[in-house]
């Protein structure tokens, strides 16, 4: 159970790491107010009712405004992640030298697996216990 917890917990901070320095862009293209397309990493489609530009320029030509709109939403992911260590003080490098060794010390076992009772024998059964006391297991 434990190394299922350690698993899962190893997994969700891998993709707080991934998902922290990852960067996308998310294209939008309204037409009007209806949202027409979305696409993530490049640009979104249109629906086709742009505006075209005249090549000629006319005097006093009316032109109509551009019903579509494009959205962009830039997300930044973080770029360093180093820690620089060379911050800490002289007593923050004896508390964790201090804390390691402690920890370490927590989980260290037994070389072999040793059994106290190995070298004695079982005591002798002269009358039935449960029997006598007309304790039964069901």
């Amino acid at each position: 159970m434990k190394k299922i917890v350690y698993n899962i917990s190893a997994c969700l901070l891998a993709f707080v790491v991934l998902f922290s320095t990852l960067s996308f862009t998310v294209d939008m293209h309204y037409c009007g107010k209806t949202l027409v397309d979305v696409s993530l990493f490049k640009e979104a489609k249109t629906c086709g009712m742009e505006m075209q530009k005249s090549k000629t320029a006319t005097t006093c030509a009316m032109t109509k405004k551009n019903c579509c709109s494009d959205k962009h939403l830039n997300f930044e992911g973080q770029d360093e992640l180093k820690i620089s260590y060379d911050k800490f003080t002289l007593e923050q490098y004896i508390f964790v030298a201090s804390f390691y060794n402690a920890y370490i010390d927590l989980f260290e076992g037994l070389e072999e697996h040793i059994v106290p009772f190995k070298e004695y024998s079982p005591p002798l059964v002269v009358r039935n216990i449960q029997q006598l006391d007309e304790v039964y297991l069901i």
